[in-house]
C-alpha cells in the first residue's frame, strides 16, 4: 500500500509536530508513508469564502501531488472533508472533465487519521502510552462532514495509562471555523470561551482534538485563562510511547 501524508497548511507552517507524529505512528504500525513535496493547500479557505474559480489550480495541484497513492492520510478532519467533498464541486464548476474524473478517483482515498487507523488498518490499540487525564473535542468537520463517530475515542481508550474524561456539550462548535473567526471575531471568541469552560469543568490535564486549528483557538483561550490545560493533537498522543510525558502539543 502506497500511503502519502497530507500535512495541511496550518500543520506545515505552525504545528509540524502533528505531521511528524503521524509519520512516527504509521511507521511504527508498519506503514511506509511518503511526503509528496509538491503538495500545497487543499483549497478550503478559497472555497469557504466563495472563490471557487480561484480554487481550480489548487485542486489541480492536489491531484498531481497525490495521484498514484492508495491512501492519503491527514491529521485534519477539516482538510479531509474539503478534499472529499469540496474538490468535486470545484472540478465540476471548472468544466474540465479530466479534472472531475481525476478528483472522483483520488478524493475517496483521502482519509482522516482515525478513519485510516480503525477502518483501513483495522487497528484500535496502536501501542501508545500516555499516563494523563484527557478530554476529547470532536471537531465539526470530522463529526458532521466525515462522520468519524467514536473512532478517535476508541483509539484513545486503548492508550495505556490514559484516562478519558467526557467533555460536556462536546458536539458544539469551538467557534474557530476558519475565516469565520476573522469575520465574526466576537462570536468566535464567545463560542470558544464556552468550549474552554467545558474543558476546565472536566479537570483533564490535556485537551485532544483531530484538528490543529481548533486546538489553536481553544488552546489560546485556555492559555489566557491560565487554565493549566495543555492541548495536543490526537496524532501526538497516539505516537507517544512508554515513558513519554506531555511535552508535545502547544499551549
Amino acid at each position: 500500500m502506497r500511503v502519502a501524508l497530507m500535512v495541511t497548511c496550518l500543520g506545515d507552517a505552525m504545528f509540524p509536530d502533528a505531521g511528524k507524529a503521524v509519520v512516527t505512528l504509521l511507521r511504527r504500525l508498519g506503514v511506509d508513508v511518503e511526503f509528496p513535496a509538491a503538495q500545497t493547500c487543499c483549497g478550503q479557505p478559497m472555497v469557504n469564502t466563495g472563490y471557487l474559480d480561484e480554487a481550480v489550480p489548487v485542486v489541480r495541484t492536489f491531484v498531481r501531488a497525490f495521484e498514484g497513492y492508495d491512501a492519503i492520510v491527514t491529521p485534519s478532519g477539516s482538510c479531509a472533508g474539503s478534499a472529499r467533498h469540496q474538490h468535486s464541486i470545484v472540478a465540476r464548476r471548472s468544466g474540465d472533465q479530466g479534472l472531475a474524473t481525476a478528483v472522483a478517483e483520488i478524493s475517496p482515498r483521502v482519509r482522516e487519521l482515525s478513519e485510516f487507523l480503525v477502518d483501513d488498518l483495522g487497528v484500535e490499540d496502536v501501542g501508545a502510552s500516555f499516563p494523563h487525564s484527557v478530554t476529547y473535542h470532536p471537531t465539526c468537520h470530522s463529526l458532521r462532514m466525515l462522520g468519524v463517530g467514536d473512532r478517535p475515542e476508541r483509539l484513545l481508550r486503548a492508550v495505556r495509562g490514559l484516562r478519558l474524561v467526557d467533555l460536556p456539550r462536546a458536539d458544539e462548535c469551538c467557534g474557530f471555523g476558519g475565516t469565520f473567526a476573522l469575520k465574526n471575531a466576537d462570536t468566535s471568541v464567545a463560542m470558544g470561551a464556552d468550549k474552554a469552560r467545558h474543558v476546565r469543568e472536566t479537570g483533564a490535564e490535556v485537551l485532544v482534538a483531530g484538528d490543529s486549528s481548533c486546538l489553536m483557538h481553544v488552546g489560546g483561550l485556555l492559555t489566557r485563562q491560565r487554565a493549566g490545560v495543555r492541548v495536543m493533537h490526537l496524532a501526538e498522543v497516539l505516537a507517544s510511547t512508554e515513558g513519554a510525558t506531555a511535552t508535545g502539543g502547544h499551549r
